[in-house]
């Protein structure tokens, strides 16, 4: 069989969903919404390509083999039209197309529509309605039947030559692609659709994807995590990434930050692969003066190795100066950029202690912290 093309449109602005930036680009369970559309449609031995409609920032870190960019357009429907024009290949191959605000794609999903697709010319996935469906008029309210209704979810399958002219013939104002080609007298077969094909619409629908992405036998793990570093002369230190000028400086092989530092040993922890001296052992001198964002992003990636993804981390700075307070929320912002975190999700503050021991006498800085993981979704 032909391998199939995927479009995944992705160039909305999510105005809805109550964030700062698109939808798509915000991250999920330790990943970018799009991105795992991405993974899934890419790594599906029925797809030999993936275009992505969007700008720039839409394209997964390293560019993405495999994946191919086009610009959107003012609609949806223009958008879509402009992903089918980027594909190279003959009219009766398969295409399907995806909304990158749906990023509970499966596996067997992606092969269910497939099939369909062999004598249909349009198919999709459909959950039926069990609610009570009423409509508002004026001060009443109208009950509506609910049999025979659906909510249709992407991603939606078609041949390429016959939704490309199905689109053309057809407004901007669409809701779906599946709407073209029921005006161009196709043949629609909707097949059982999935929850976890949700889309992210409200600011609520972030929570609810990311609990039914979440294996439901899933057990988080927690680590925590102890560094201490002490002063000497210098000019500033270094907190979770963040240079603040002070008396004096940590003394350390790498940077000494011990913010992160206790971070990326609370990472090890939960997943138990030993602690930073085991992977960055002073006696290297490749970690000479190193950036501790090296160590932490390291960590991340061990634990995605061992299947789980980082969700949420509580950083404490022990110290009675310099000031922690003025810098904290740059520090959080820092460690949310470096892991890809929403910014709720990343906790920084501090404490002294009240003028005892060595952090008391001012001789150097402890960083306490906690890291909660959960188990990385798959491919389904």
């Amino acid at each position: 069989m032909e391998l199939a093309t995927a479009v995944i449109v992705a160039g909305g602005r999510g105005k809805r969903s109550g964030r700062a930036s698109p939808k798509q680009l915000e991250t999920l369970l330790g990943r970018r919404i799009i991105d795992w559309s991405i993974e899934a449609l890419l790594t599906h031995p029925g797809i030999g390509q993936v275009v992505v409609v969007g700008d720039e920032a839409v394209m997964p870190h390293g560019g993405g083999m495999g994946v191919k960019r086009v610009d959107g357009g003012d609609s949806r429907t223009q958008s879509v039209r402009n992903g089918l024009a980027g594909i190279d290949s003959g009219a009766l191959s398969p295409v399907l197309i995806h909304d990158a605000a749906r990023p509970g794609i499966s596996q067997a999903m992606i092969t269910a529509l497939l099939e369909a697709l062999a004598d249909a010319d349009g198919v999709a996935p459909a959950l039926p309605v069990p609610d009570a469906l009423k409509m508002v008029k004026g001060e009443t309210t109208v009950t509506v039947a609910r049999d025979g209704l659906f909510r249709v979810q992407t991603p939606q399958a078609f041949r390429l030559g016959a939704i490309r002219d199905a689109l053309a013939a057809a407004g901007d104002d669409l809701v779906d692609d599946l709407a073209a080609m029921e005006a161009a007298g196709g043949r629609i077969k909707l097949i059982p659709g999935d929850p976890l094909l949700h889309k992210i619409t409200y600011p609520e629908d972030f929570e609810m994807v990311a609990r039914l992405m979440t294996p439901a036998a899933s057990v988080p793990r927690v680590g925590k995590g102890f560094d201490v570093h002490a002063f000497e002369p210098g000019d500033h230190v270094t907190l979770c990434g963040v240079q603040i000028a002070h008396t004096a400086q940590l003394k350390g092989h790498s940077d000494a930050d011990a913010g992160w530092h206790a971070l990326t040993d609370a990472i090890f922890g939960a997943v138990a692969l030993g602690d930073i001296g085991d992977h960055f052992p002073p006696s290297d001198g490749r970690w000479k003066d190193a950036d501790s964002a090296v160590f932490l992003a390291e960590a991340v990636r061990l634990a995605e190795a061992e299947g789980y993804v980082l969700t949420s981390c509580d950083i404490t700075i022990i110290c009675e100066s310099p000031k922690v307070k003025p810098h904290r929320e740059a520090m959080r912002a820092r460690t949310a950029a470096l892991l890809s975190l929403p910014l709720t999700a990343v906790s920084v503050k501090a404490t002294t202690t009240e003028g005892l021991g060595f952090t008391g006498r001012r001789e150097g800085i402890a960083a306490e912290a906690i890291a909660v993981l959960v188990p990385k979704p798959g491919p389904r």
